[in-house]
């Protein structure tokens, strides 16, 4: 079953000529339970593709699902409200309170939401990340790893059905990618949880259990069981055909 599906969908940002399609006609289901990788060379539509999907940004044209409902249908309040019950959201920068300890930062969202949040799922979201002895520490106390970490835990305290990660491990180094991509892979397998992220990296895009190529915002293709040297394989190839693409309309423009 999908939990999340986009039929049709195309973003557009701007009019005229200067307008700019991000999104040209995507039309993608992702499973309850499974881990999906989005990629592609930069400005083929993989961040726009993952807003769309969460409800942050509204489409051009098309549909989204999110858990069965028409993300289109529903009042900004509603929007809102669904997001708040529904999904994660992971940045590539962690966007934690400094002043803040782990658990603090965890509890944030309960607290927006207008709960007080509950100790016992804060420590068991810190726990699920392998935090659980660094819930009093502050964001300057821990490893851009632990950061990430604590920044997962936080979109998990609210037990999302979905969580979206934009390079999640894009500014980390390889040991601390590795740790956060295993907790992700943890979330799948032992938990259910339903993970869309967007990637640069082969080696992290490997943990997912498909890839799902963009290009030119459209979908150029897909891998399931993906490996590192295969997925760094399509990938080099479609960035060497952006370039080309980039190069000729550069020319055409100059002439």
């Amino acid at each position: 079953m999908d939990i999340v599906r986009l039929t049709a969908v195309s973003k557009t940002y701007g009019t005229g000529p200067g307008a700019v399609t991000a999104l040209d006609g995507v039309t993608l289901g992702l499973a309850e339970g499974s881990f999906t990788a989005v990629m592609g060379a930069s400005g083929s539509g993989k961040s726009t593709l993952l807003q769309c999907a969460a409800g942050l940004e509204r489409p051009t044209a098309g549909a989204v699902s999110l858990d069965g409902r028409d993300l289109s249908r529903l009042r900004e309040s509603a929007l809102t409200r669904l997001r708040r019950e529904t999904i994660g959201f992971v940045f590539q920068s962690y966007n934690l309170l400094p002043a803040l300890t782990a658990e603090q930062n965890v509890g944030l969202p309960l607290r927006l939401a207008g709960h007080r949040p509950d100790r016992r799922a804060v420590r068991a979201a810190l726990e699920a990340v392998g935090l659980g002895d660094r819930a009093r520490h502050r964001p300057a106390e821990l490893s851009g790893g632990q950061q990430q970490r604590v920044a997962i835990a936080r979109a998990l305290v609210t037990a999302p059905r979905v969580l979206f990660a934009d390079e999640p491990t894009g500014a980390l180094d390889s040991a601390a990618s590795r740790t956060v991509l295993g907790v992700l892979r943890t979330l799948v397998a032992e938990h259910g949880q339903t993970i869309v992220m967007v990637s640069h990296d082969p080696v992290a895009a490997a943990h997912a259990d498909r890839v799902v190529f963009l290009a030119d915002g459209r979908i150029a293709g897909t891998l399931d069981d993906p490996d590192a040297v295969t997925v760094a394989g399509r990938l080099a190839r479609l960035e060497e055909a952006a370039g080309a693409a980039g190069a000729a309309a550069g020319e055409a423009t100059a002439c």
